[in-house]
């Protein structure tokens, strides 16, 4: 036989690519880590401005309260408007993250609450959020 060499035919090969399957579950996952940012708060005595449109959320790192006369909190520790960056970009560094919660006082002056992001903003957060509570149709 040796006439009669039959060469094989090569099948091709049938595979399933898995990496745009990954990629596409990561930027799922990715989105939703993203979009399930809730913060909540609890403690001092602020009276905050009611908004009927502001989703609640939870956070507990880097909240500035800003008191009806003029006191200012960092993470409950109370802070001088002249060493508020500093004292917030150590709080940064130290908690990991970018985000300041901004808890005023419906009553307290915008000049301040101003100066209070300006100090945010010098300690290089990236987030600001402004602290409400939601309207509950008494008034």
């Amino acid at each position: 036989m040796t006439g009669l060499d039959f060469e094989r035919r090569k099948k091709p090969e049938s595979h399933l690519n898995m990496t745009p399957l990954i990629d596409m579950v990561f930027l799922l996952l990715i989105f939703f880590v993203l979009s399930s940012h809730f913060v909540s708060h609890q403690g001092l005595n602020i009276k905050l401005p009611e908004s009927k449109y502001a989703p609640s959320q939870k956070q507990d790192k880097n909240i500035i309260s800003i008191r009806e006369d003029g006191d200012i909190l960092l993470n409950d520790t109370k802070a001088r408007l002249s060493n508020l960056a500093e004292d917030l970009k150590a709080s940064i560094n130290k908690t990991g993250s970018r985000t300041v919660v901004i808890k005023a006082d419906e009553k307290v002056d915008l000049g301040l609450a101003v100066k209070v992001m300006d100090a945010a903003k010098q300690a290089e957060a990236q987030n600001l959020v402004i602290a409400t509570q939601a309207d509950d149709g008494k008034n």
